[in-house]
C-alpha cells in the first residue's frame, strides 16, 4: 500500500476529475452530497469559506495497493483503510469523499478532502509526504499486503513531488555505490547528481549516528530512501568496495608479474642478481602506478563541520580573553 499526497486550490477540478472518470464510484463520504457533483462541489465551498485566506484548501490522497492484493480487497475493506489511514494522518474532524478508480490494474482509491475542518481550522500538512510514508508501510505490514521486493520495477515517469525526487536519490545512490569506496567518493559522485549528504551526531561526540541526503532543498534520511540505506549499511558496503580494490592487484604488480614470467622463460638474471646496479626503469614507472585510498572515513562534509567547530571554538577563545 501507497500513497501519492496532493494539495490543490480548485474543489471544482479534482471532484470533477474524480468523479467523471469512467467507472469512478463514491465508496465513502462525510459531511457531502455523494449523488451530485456541482452539490459535492457546494458542499465543500461552502466549509472553505470558514478560512478565505487559506488558497490550497484541498487535500486529495491517493491510496494503492499492489495488483497481487486485488483477491483481498473489497470495496468495504478499501473505504476501512482509507479511514483508518486519515485517522493516522490526523485528517479529523471535516469533510471528505472517497472514491474508487478501476483504469488501472492495481486497486486503488481517491480521497478529497476539506483542509479547513468543521470548526475552520486548518489541517496541518506539515511533513505529510514522511508521514504519509510511515503509515502506509505500517498499515501495509499489519494487514499483511503486499510489499514490492525491489524499487527497480517502479514506473519513474509516473512520479511527481517527493516521489520523484527520493527514487531519484535511490538510483544515483544505488549507482554510486557500485564504485565509491570512501565517503568523499561518494559525495563527489553524489554532489555531480545535485544530491548532499548530511551527518547526524550522537549529542556531544563526533560519532555519527545517522545520514541525511538533499536534494531540491528536501531532506530524507537514508532509511526513508531505502531501508538498505542506513549509515551503517553504507559504511559497510564501502569498506566491502576498498578491500576489494586493495585485494585486486594493481595494474603495476600485473605488469611486473608478466615481466618476470617472459625472464625467467629466457633464462634472463633475476632482479636479485642485478639489484647492485640500482632500479630499473620500468620499476621506476611501474612504481608511480597507484590506486589511491582515501584513509579519512567520511568526506568534505565533515570536514567542513570540524572546520566550523575549530572556528568556533578558536573564536570564544579569543572573545574569553
Amino acid at each position: 500500500m501507497i500513497a501519492k499526497v496532493i494539495t490543490g486550490k480548485s474543489f471544482g477540478g479534482c471532484v470533477r476529475y474524480l468523479l467523471e472518470k469512467e467507472k469512478a464510484k463514491v465508496i465513502d463520504g462525510v459531511g457531502v452530497r455523494d449523488y451530485d457533483v456541482k452539490s459535492i462541489i457546494a458542499d465543500l465551498n461552502a466549509q472553505r469559506k470558514l478560512r478565505p485566506t487559506l488558497g490550497n484548501a484541498v487535500g486529495h490522497t491517493v491510496l494503492s495497493w499492489s495488483k497481487e492484493d486485488s483477491s483481498k480487497l473489497t470495496e468495504e475493506k478499501m473505504a476501512a483503510h482509507a479511514r483508518e489511514y486519515m485517522e493516522r494522518m490526523g485528517i479529523r474532524d471535516t469533510q471528505y469523499l472517497t472514491v474508487l478508480h478501476m483504469d488501472r490494474q492495481h486497486p486503488h482509491v481517491h480521497i478529497v478532502y476539506n483542509r479547513v475542518d468543521n470548526s475552520g481550522k486548518t489541517i496541518d500538512n506539515y511533513n505529510h509526504w514522511k508521514k504519509s510514508y510511515k503509515v502506509c508501510r505500517e498499515m501495509t505490514e499489519r494487514h499483511g499486503y503486499h510489499i514490492a521486493k525491489g524499487k527497480d520495477r517502479v514506473n519513474r515517469q509516473s512520479l511527481r513531488g517527493n516521489d520523484k525526487l527520493r527514487y531519484e536519490i535511490y538510483d544515483n545512490l544505488k549507482a554510486a555505490l557500485q564504485k565509491a569506496a570512501s565517503w568523499k567518493q561518494l559525495e563527489d559522485h553524489l554532489s555531480a547528481k545535485g544530491i548532499a549528504i548530511h551527518y547526524k551526531y550522537r549529542s556531544g561526540t563526533n560519532e555519527v549516528q545517522g545520514i541525511l541526503f538533499e536534494k531540491d532543498s528536501v531532506k530524507f534520511k537514508g532509511s526513508e530512501i531505502d531501508r538498505s540505506f542506513s549509515y551503517g549499511n553504507i559504511n559497510s558496503r564501502l569498506n566491502e568496495n576498498l578491500q576489494t580494490i586493495e585485494n585486486t592487484p594493481t595494474l603495476a604488480g600485473q605488469i611486473r608479474e608478466i615481466l618476470s614470467w617472459g625472464q625467467q622463460e629466457e633464462h634472463q638474471p633475476t632482479r636479485s642478481t642485478t639489484e647492485h646496479h640500482g632500479q630499473g626503469l620500468f620499476d621506476i614507472l611501474l612504481d608511480g602506478v597507484q590506486i589511491y585510498n582515501d584513509p579519512n572515513p567520511v568526506g568534505d562534509a565533515e570536514k567542513r563541520r570540524r572546520k566550523r567547530k575549530k572556528q568556533e571554538v578558536e573564536q570564544s577563545r579569543g572573545i574569553g580573553r
